[in-house]
């Protein structure tokens, strides 16, 4: 191999027994970052930045980050997300990893300070919709988390108001099951909860539905996204695992094209019942804290809410059993008081 050295202000070129190849140090820098390095989606940008220090130092630009950011997720470019996105550690580089990338750890922790997730006053909601890639709706909400109802009331995020309704070009198909079916292959969505005050974030959508049932007296459509994270620590508890789902209800007219009439976000256990804020606030944050890494979101959503379902069935035949058993228990003791009764009459 030979080697063709030019002055420091040049490039070097390394040429091999097939042909020449320029190494990566030839391309002067501000090709790399603006003709180069802007082509790039986040996970590349990322993969990108671990080849080189070159490499590296160009990757972590903050404007590439932003512009990122911005495109993947359009309702973090207002004032608001923009002024807490440069607050978290590496600015938006650090709030990419954190909504792109899927909780990977369900383990229960030991050990929770309490005081570490009461500090939080404010939970704000970054939410996009798509229909087959094409943005359909993003808004950003701000709920406050200190005050008594909040912390006693079920856990519900409305993104919409109750005369709120979003048109969507989605058209109403002859057959329920179409709709159903279009739906489910081709809406998308991202809701990425924020936490201004441990400046951590995490996306709490599965990107694609787990579940479309349309319902049987009202005939709309509830399509639900979901992320199964752990609860508490206490084996064998209802909220041992919790459901963080989005429910978005669809109606339709206005030419017959599908509505978004609702579209709430709650915290449900293995009973099926609703957390409260306080409650839910623990588990979010105790999740935004947890180890992530990079998994196809759709496919391993779906995985787990699956798994959540067959723990849920479980639960639910084993709570059966159980009253099955006192039910039997509780005849019995009255069967033998009865006879107990009678016994003591006849033999008076």
């Amino acid at each position: 191999m030979a080697a063709l050295s030019t002055p420091p202000t040049t490039t070097t070129i390394t040429t091999v027994n097939e042909g020449s190849a320029t190494s990566i140090s030839a391309v002067h820098s501000d090709i790399l970052q603006t003709h180069i390095l802007t082509r790039l989606d986040g996970p590349t940008l990322a993969s990108a930045a671990c080849t080189c220090s070159q490499l590296n130092t160009l990757s972590s630009q903050e404007t590439l980050w932003t512009n990122i950011c911005n495109s993947k997720w359009p309702s973090t470019n207002t004032p608001r997300i923009r002024h807490v996105i440069s607050t978290f550690p590496n600015g938006p580089r650090s709030f990419f990893s954190d909504s792109f990338s899927l909780l990977t750890n369900l383990d229960h922790p030991n050990n929770s300070p309490q005081s570490r997730h009461d500090r939080t006053s404010e939970l704000i909601s970054a939410v996009d919709v798509y229909y087959k890639g094409n943005l359909l709706f993003s808004k950003v909400i701000e709920t406050e988390t200190v005050t008594g109802w909040f912390k006693c009331s079920p856990f519900r995020l409305d993104l919409l108001d109750p005369k709120d309704v979003v048109p969507t070009p989605i058209k109403l198909l002859d057959d329920d099951d179409d709709t159903c079916r279009d739906l489910e292959e081709d809406l998308e969505l991202s809701w990425i909860l924020i936490d201004p005050i441990g400046r951590r974030a995490m996306n709490v959508s599965s990107q694609k539905p787990v579940s479309v049932q349309r319902h049987w007296l009202s005939g709309e459509v509830h399509v639900r996204f979901a992320t199964v994270l752990a609860g508490d620590h206490h084996r064998g508890s209802s909220s041992e695992f919790v459901q963080c789902g989005v429910v978005i209800t669809c109606g339709g007219s206005q030419g017959r094209v599908v509505l978004i009439k609702e579209m709430s976000l709650l915290v449900e256990d293995m009973d099926g019942i609703h957390l409260n804020g306080k409650d839910s606030l623990v588990i979010l944050q105790r999740a935004m804290e947890g180890k992530k890494g990079i998994r196809k979101r759709e496919e391993e959503g779906r995985k787990r809410y699956q798994e959540f379902l067959e723990r849920k069935k479980e639960r639910k035949e084993k709570k059966l059993r159980a009253e099955g058993r006192l039910d039997m228990l509780c005849v019995a003791f009255g069967v033998l008081g009865f006879a107990t009764f009678w016994l003591f009459v006849l033999c008076r």
